[in-house]
């Protein structure tokens, strides 16, 4: 007997940790284990208004950066994109299953206007460089295409 797949309403409530689905040696993985924005993010405070609707929250846009830095997406409209889509993705982001992603506009406009006047990401690449520099254990990227088709190892 042919078995039939019924289309019907499925399961209503679903249960998962996007951490569970990240592997251990992914390229974000690798990342993650080094950014850390707290102290950025309370010196960029000073840049957002206490009053009107509330702003991207300057971490998401950084990890969102990072990522279409790290897999050759140009695009902002394109990161935003993949952000939404890739599950690996949202969880380097901070996001759950049911947190929006921000419009490709919004992310465009922070990009180029707060992070810019600010000299936020060089400041925040010189901290980056300065906590990951003298570790014994630096992440590092092999490979000779783009940055995504990467292999994340650790020297020793």
């Amino acid at each position: 007997m042919m078995g039939r797949h019924d289309d019907g309403q499925g399961q209503f409530l679903y249960h998962f940790d996007l951490e569970e689905m990240v592997p251990q040696d992914y390229l974000l993985r690798g990342i993650d284990r080094f950014l850390d924005l707290d102290d950025w993010r309370r010196q960029r405070e000073p840049f957002y208004s206490h009053t009107g609707r509330p702003s991207i929250d300057p971490e998401l846009t950084i990890r969102m950066l990072l990522i279409g830095y790290c897999y050759g997406i140009r695009s902002e409209r394109r990161v935003c994109e993949e952000v939404k889509l890739n599950l690996v993705y949202r969880w380097f982001c901070r996001l759950s299953i049911e947190d929006k992603v921000p419009n490709h506009a919004t992310f465009s406009k922070n990009r180029h206007g707060r992070f810019r006047e600010s000299e936020a990401l060089r400041l925040l690449f010189e901290q980056t460089r300065t906590l990951i520099g003298p570790s014994s254990k630096m992440m590092t990227t092999t490979g000779h295409g783009p940055a995504g088709q990467a292999e994340v190892r650790h020297q020793a």
